[in-house]
């Protein structure tokens, strides 16, 4: 098995709705987002896939929650715009864009330096 990694950044702010505490109210976070996917076979020339491919593919995802309000992002109206959430949006948002043989193995957010949330299936 073989597996890619790479990370991305996006600023946003957030709120917990029913959170007790300082989360509750809006506030932002600089979000690092970490990407590995994974598959069994090499393209012709060693590849699992082009790095430029999967960085503009997490880019694609992650440009719409760039300096937003994630309340207001289509899968969190009805959601918190949890870390954990967060991760499994970009998660299903990338799976949906990768080759038929690459899956995606996890996805991290850091909503900051020591706080992070990973996702996998």
């Amino acid at each position: 098995m073989y597996r890619l990694v790479i990370h991305d950044y996006f600023s946003s702010a957030h709120q917990l709705r029913g959170y007790r505490g300082k989360c509750e109210g809006v506030h932002g976070h600089n979000w690092r987002v970490e990407v590995e996917v994974e598959g069994e076979r090499l393209n012709d020339i060693g590849l699992l896939m082009d790095f430029t491919d999967l960085k503009r593919i997490l880019k694609e995802v992650v440009d719409p929650l760039d300096h937003v309000m994630l309340n207001e992002v289509d899968g969190f109206r009805d959601n918190n715009p949890s870390s954990e959430l967060i991760a499994r949006h970009i998660y299903n948002r990338v799976k949906e864009r990768l080759p038929a043989d690459i899956s995606v193995a996890a996805v991290t957010v850091w909503e900051s330096e020591n706080a992070k949330a990973v996702y996998t299936e």
